[in-house]
């Protein structure tokens, strides 16, 4: 339910954002201002700002929020899982305007023509010296992880790129997951690099059993002295390739979590924030299991909610992904207790904002020796081409069509990967935008064989990791996209009864349990894996095709949500 406090939030951010829900799109656009944007009524002695699942993105982009993004169990029908027309009647917005345009896929394309690019470290810097100068003394600035992965420099300079950035954005401290798909020693080497604390309190070492990364960092600020406490996320060794960190364990602990909170009070931390890089709703039920912790910054999952969600004591923040928003949760602490908050999520529209001049002359720099290849032209998109979404994107099915092409199979899977930026119909694709969706240090694009029966076997584990109603049970990440594949899915079905009529689009036959396909596919988590990048085949494939035209899917019929 919306209570009272999120209703005065919401209107209050609506207010700053938007004056006026009678004038026309653009008159909206052109009267944002940067001011608008901090504009904020300061509160308490502490001001969290909060980013998460930036996936290396320097400069501005278009990125569209999910318009399937299904709960199930007691988080059916909650944020973050209401989309589009519910979440924007949820959170009393305005549709057609700003904060509609930042908070949900309802008219994006259109929408996006008025508000124009959001993100950009530039613009993110700029947002983050006014409130460090409005509030000198009192601000702590947190990374919630997935900032080293998900572009052509990350991806080219290991992840140096963004830890300069970070360094120069004058980063507190930070918490991970993609990071460590660069190895354990290129992870050990760049968190050397950094100006700040990595914190990782759930990862052990289990040859020598020991923790690999330090779990808490305190700093006091106006008298508060605050505990940062970091959790990675907890099935890295699952979601990506266990070879590349053999000997790290992780996992959820949350017996540990508790622990660390309790020597947290015994070392006087007058307030308890988790870093978290779980996904919000492990977060949520963690807040509901853990007692002391106040404030949980949760990531993975990229949900944009506009408002705190309170779960017992604890407030929850989800502040989005790709640096399109910059959260800003303000805290009055009285007796080691949050006594009030206010919280903004804040829009970082880049055409509002002033570029800084420092952030924009290391990202210039960073940027150079790549800007002839990152600037090539594969090809030209007539359709929107987004990623998020629970079943399919349309960005997703093209590179689903690339591997069939590409790899002359019969079926294609690709991950149900959450990052990527968005394209705008009538947009050139570059090979920048190939790299935003592809950008993995495990890129091999498989072709090999497989019955129908261990097809749908990863169709239903899929699901289970999405739709268990255990949170704890929810490995992260959307369903796995499938080309030259059609199915129905009943979200609330045991795992082994989920998935039905497969089809084989090609045919219009039944996929037969003992039949075997040709497959293709990428990012296998398996050693060895053979078979050219994925982000070549791709590039490849757009340019064979020169415009690009890739329709909604109509073939996964979902049933129970």
């Amino acid at each position: 339910m919306l209570t009272r406090r999120d209703f005065l939030q919401v209107t209050a951010a609506t207010a700053a954002l938007y004056a006026g829900s009678n004038i026309g799109r653009v008159a909206a656009a052109q009267n944002i201002t940067q001011d608008d944007l901090l504009s904020f009524d300061a509160l308490g002695q502490v001001t969290l700002l909060n980013f998460t699942d930036m996936h290396a993105q320097l400069m501005p982009i278009y990125f569209r929020e999910p318009s399937i993004n299904v709960g199930v169990g007691e988080v059916r029908g909650l944020p973050p899982h209401l989309t589009g027309e519910e979440m924007i009647s949820h959170f009393r917005l305005n549709a057609g305007t700003a904060e509609a345009y930042a908070f949900s896929s309802t008219d994006f394309a259109a929408l996006a023509q008025d508000y124009g690019h959001v993100g950009g470290l530039d613009r993110m810097a700029t947002l983050i010296k006014a409130v460090r100068a409005e509030r000198p003394g009192n601000t702590l600035l947190l990374d919630g992880g997935d900032t080293w992965q998900g572009s052509y420099t990350s991806l080219h300079t290991q992840g140096e790129d963004m830890v300069r950035v970070m360094n120069a954005l004058g980063v507190d401290a930070m918490t991970a997951h993609w990071e460590f798909t660069y190895g354990a020693d290129r992870v050990t080497e760049l968190t050397e690099m950094l100006d700040f604390p990595f914190l990782a309190g759930n990862v052990r070492d289990t040859e020598w059993e020991e923790e690999v990364f330090d779990s808490t960092a305190y700093y006091d600020r106006s008298g508060v002295k605050i505990a940062v406490i970091g959790q990675a996320f907890p099935y890295t060794p699952v979601a990506n390739p266990r070879y590349m960190i053999p000997s790290w364990s992780f996992g959820i602990q949350e017996k540990l979590v508790q622990q660390r909170v309790e020597d947290a009070k015994a070392e006087g931390a007058d307030l308890i924030v988790l870093l978290s890089h779980n996904g919000f709703d492990v977060d949520r039920k963690l807040a509901s299991q853990v007692d002391g912790i106040d404030v949980i910054l949760t990531g993975h999952t990229h949900d944009a909610i506009p408002a705190v969600i309170e779960v017992n004591k604890t407030l929850l923040v989800a502040s989005g992904s790709h640096g399109k928003f910059l959260a800003r949760l303000d805290l009055d602490v009285q007796d080691k207790q949050v006594k009030d908050y206010s919280f903004k999520l804040i829009p970082v529209f880049s055409d509002a904002i002033t570029p800084d001049p420092d952030m924009e002359a290391l990202v210039t720099e960073l940027r150079a020796p790549h800007e002839a290849e990152l600037s090539r032209v594969l090809g030209k998109t007539d359709s929107l081409l987004y990623r998020r979404g629970n079943f399919n994107g349309t960005f997703d099915d093209l590179i689903c069509q690339a591997l069939m092409s590409e790899r002359d199979t019969e079926i294609a899977l690709s991950p149900g990967f959450r990052w990527g930026s968005s394209l705008l119909p009538g947009q050139d694709i570059t090979v920048e935008h190939v790299y935003n969706q592809t950008a993995i240090t495990y890129p091999n694009a498989y072709r090999s064989e497989m019955s129908g029966q261990l097809l749908k076997d990863i169709l239903e584990d899929v699901a289970d990791n999405l739709f268990n109603p255990d949170p704890y049970y929810q490995q992260g990440g959307d369903m796995v996209r499938a080309g030259g594949l059609g199915y129905a899915i009943e979200i609330n079905k045991p795992i082994g009864e989920r998935i039905t009529n497969m089809t084989l689009l090609s045919s219009g036959d039944s996929i037969e349990a003992t039949r075997n396909y040709t497959v293709s596919g990428w990012a296998s988590v398996n050693e060895g894996t053979e078979g050219p990048p994925v982000y070549d085949l791709v590039s490849h494939y757009i340019e064979s095709q020169g415009t690009v035209q890739v329709d909604e899917n109509p073939n996964i019929k979902v049933t129970g949500a």
